[in-house]
């Protein structure tokens, strides 16, 4: 009997007619850890929106800056920034700034200083 690339024998008493199954292929398939959460969508108004997030932290705050326009280098700085001001751990999570804590106030004054329009939203 020829043999059929990927395939796996599935069962049979008589070795010389050996039935051969197509194994199954795993294309396509993502485990749950893969899949990432995307932000809400937000008007393009030009105002900062300052949120806080508890869910899969252990119920610890982290805040979430988002709707900052500009490139890559301006989140950065402006992460930087932000981190030094509060005293507080960061990252730029895709087009979100993430700042560890409940500092929701203490960003939308610093925002507010810098210039940008910003309020408190969500939770």
């Amino acid at each position: 009997m020829p043999t059929i690339k990927n395939t796996r024998l599935v069962y049979s008493t008589d070795p010389d007619t050996a039935v051969e199954k197509p194994a199954r292929s795993r294309k396509g398939k993502t485990s749950r850890r893969q899949k990432t959460r995307s932000s809400p969508s937000l008007p393009k108004d030009g105002i900062i929106r300052v949120f806080i997030e508890r869910k899969g932290r252990k119920g610890k705050a982290v805040s979430i800056v988002r709707g900052v326009l500009g490139d890559l280098a301006a989140k950065k700085q402006l992460l930087k920034q932000l981190k030094k001001q509060l005293g507080a751990g960061g990252a730029l999570k895709g087009e979100d700034i993430e700042i560890q804590g409940d500092h929701r106030e203490r960003i939308i004054h610093f925002l507010t200083k810098q210039g940008y329009q910003a309020k408190k939203a969500g939770g």
